[in-house]
């Protein structure tokens, strides 16, 4: 399932050592790849710092652009709706996105800038320490290193971790009859972050 994925000059080994605080400095600073030339804000994390359920989206948006933080506009308001079902607290959850800068005209992130960022992506997994990562449509996927998932089939990753693919709450803007599969497939997992 794991893919080879080669990361950037920055290692997530040293990125951990500084903690969530030196994280978020670090990604403030960073200017490795093009798209923190255009970034009004970067955009870290929404959520507990210790959550049961870590979601991975794309990348920021416009709204997320200008508030700097993660699923702040439409498709947020459908991840909200989406958290709801899940019947999950406040401090239950926590939502990050592959690239922490906004890439020109919503477009998805590149091969070089997922892999520009992954340690930090690795860095925040391995701090915020989920039972449960829900990787939010194909990029999430792929900056994940996995590949084959299969929409709303759970799996073990090496570190023990729940690990699942559901679709991005912007597709179910566009195509709301997803909606009714999303939440089936929360449902038929809702056992690993209720038995918590």
């Amino acid at each position: 399932m794991s893919k080879n994925c080669n990361t950037s000059a920055v290692g997530s080994d040293e990125l951990i050592k500084l903690g969530i605080e030196g994280i978020t400095a670090t990604i403030l600073e960073c200017k490795s790849c093009p798209l923190h030339e255009n970034a009004t804000n970067k955009v870290i994390i929404r959520g507990s710092e210790r959550p049961k359920v870590l979601f991975i989206g794309e990348a920021p948006g416009k709204n997320e652009d200008e508030n700097g933080i993660p699923f702040c506009g439409r498709a947020g308001k459908v991840l909200d709706e989406l958290i709801d079902h899940m019947a999950l607290e406040e401090n239950e959850y926590a939502m990050i996105n592959t690239v922490k800068c906004r890439p020109p005209n919503n477009r998805k992130p590149t091969q070089n800038e997922l892999r520009t960022c992954r340690p930090f992506l690795v860095a925040q997994i391995a701090l915020l320490d989920p039972d449960v990562i829900i990787l939010l449509g194909n990029t999430a996927e792929q900056a994940f290193c996995v590949s084959s998932l299969k929409w709303g089939e759970a799996v073990i990753t090496q570190e023990g971790k729940h690990l699942m693919k559901l679709y991005h709450p912007a597709a179910l803007l566009y195509r709301r009859t997803l909606m009714r599969q999303q939440k089936e497939m929360i449902d038929k997992n809702k056992k690993l972050w209720q038995k918590i």
